[in-house]
């Protein structure tokens, strides 16, 4: 085999392929990526056996097909640093020679027919949402799974689809995250039943080789597994087995609410001072609303105490409630400094819902205020 590549277009469909790689693996080969080189163009696959991964080429050069088996980290290195536009491999028995304008590498190669198959990925039933909106999904769920416990199915994104509406959850008991947006759902394709829950490594893989913001994902199902599609990335992931907590039951159903409209920057430095004395140890923050205000205090052994005041368009009954500062946060992060949230809480013992008017709804468990 013999091929001729912009190293620059080269590198950036590497490192989406190179993520799937595991580190370390009994099976060295998964710690390569093979590059399939035909007439008609050129694809890198990866996998780890749970999800697996096909990236298109551009600016490859095919002098002679076939295929390669390309080490992670010293052809990851090689395109990284080297200064050469252009760069062309020639694969020979157990070698593998790079060479550019002013250096040239040998390196050890592997039996290209042994490495394990990556699907190629087609379905007439499909969900299509905008990569911009998927991005979105991912980034305000996935922070609140559990790849720590032992069940399995909080280790993931739960999907669904609700008419027109892509829903996804996550959860790890303590804290349940939710964010929906509208797809295009073409043949009959319905995600749910508490099944559908994609591994949270799988979510942010997917979330880092999409394309622009307004080019548009396929998501296809098939037997145990769901694949994730872009122009040039092709991701397919096992799901998570187990079945998903019924979220829908986590909803607050409420009857007297207070509900206070803040603006997420404001609020998320206001909590940075607060959350300046607390610790793990502690008992999280204390909010109390009352006419015009907003309080937060903290109190933590050897570390001290504060307190931090922000004007609030409220007026009514004191209400206060303590949460985990670093739950509200996550919250906080994932959102733009100018984005209003509605802070809706029913007295100190009933959980909190935070949300936007674009389909994200997160609840946080309160803490016991028995400090």
């Amino acid at each position: 085999m013999k091929f001729t590549f912009d190293r620059e277009k080269m590198l950036a469909a590497f490192q989406p392929a190179a993520s799937v790689a595991p580190s370390r693996s009994p099976k060295p080969i998964l710690q390569c990526v093979k590059m399939i080189g035909t007439e008609n163009g050129a694809t890198l696959m990866a996998t780890d056996t749970e999800v697996g991964i096909r990236v298109v080429v551009e600016g490859v050069s095919i002098e002679t097909p076939g295929n390669a088996v390309l080490p992670v980290d010293l052809f990851g290195n090689i395109l990284r640093e080297s200064g050469d536009d252009q760069l062309t491999v020639v694969v020979e028995g157990a070698e593998i020679k790079v060479t550019g304008g002013s250096s040239n590498y040998s390196l050890p190669s592997q039996n290209a027919d042994e490495f394990p198959d990556v699907q190629h990925v087609e379905g007439d039933s499909r969900i299509e949402i905008a990569a911009g909106l998927f991005g979105e999904i991912v980034k305000r769920t996935v922070f609140a799974t559990d790849n720590e416990s032992s069940r399995y199915a909080l280790g993931g994104i739960l999907l669904e689809t609700d008419g027109g509406n892509l829903i996804a959850v996550g959860t790890d008991g303590r804290r349940l995250a939710k964010m929906q947006g509208p797809v295009d759902i073409q043949g009959d394709i319905q995600l749910g039943q508490s099944s559908t829950i994609v591994p949270t490594r799988s979510m942010n893989l997917i979330a880092r080789a999409l394309g622009a913001p307004d080019s548009i994902v396929q998501i296809i199902p098939s037997d145990n597994q769901l694949a994730f599609k872009t122009e040039a990335v092709t991701l397919t992931s096992r799901l998570v087995e187990g079945r998903f907590p019924k979220w829908k039951d986590v909803f607050p159903a409420r009857t007297e609410s207070s509900k206070i409209v803040l603006a997420a920057g404001t609020f998320y430095g206001r909590l940075r001072q607060a959350s300046i004395v607390a610790n793990d140890e502690s008992r999280g923050i204390t909010f109390t609303f009352s006419d015009g205000t907003l309080s937060m205090d903290a109190t933590a052994a050897e570390r001290g105490q504060s307190h931090t005041e922000m004007p609030i368009a409220y007026t009514g009954n004191e209400v206060a409630v303590s949460l985990d500062h670093r739950y509200v946060e996550n919250f906080l992060r994932v959102l733009d400094s100018e984005t209003s949230f509605t802070f809706d809480l029913e007295g100190g013992q009933a959980a909190v819902l935070l949300s936007t008017e674009d389909g994200y709804s997160y609840i946080i468990m309160p803490l016991a205020r028995d400090r």
